[in-house]
């Protein structure tokens, strides 16, 4: 599976992390956006959709531009995200 990178997305607004696969050739606003609406479902509603949702690299602190294409980002296999409101 070259095209997805297996990752961690912790989300401290719910208490919750989650093993995910994203694309490598999607822009961080586009996967943030499917992010966004994949937690909303698996949290029962617990984390509502919100377009000022940012996405943060876990270890260096991050903010990730919406603009970027995953694969030009230091984002790989294990990365640990953290995804805010």
């Amino acid at each position: 599976m070259n095209d997805k990178v297996n990752v961690k997305v912790i989300i401290p607004q719910i208490n919750m992390t989650f093993d995910m696969f994203l694309p490598v050739n999607q822009k961080i606003g586009v996967i943030i956006k499917r992010l966004n609406k994949g937690i909303y479902e698996l949290s029962n509603g617990n984390f509502p959709i919100n377009e000022n949702t940012m996405l943060f690299n876990g270890d260096s602190m991050q903010l990730y531009n919406h603009d970027v294409i995953l694969l030009n980002t230091d984002i790989r296999n294990s990365t640990k995200l953290i995804l805010i409101q």
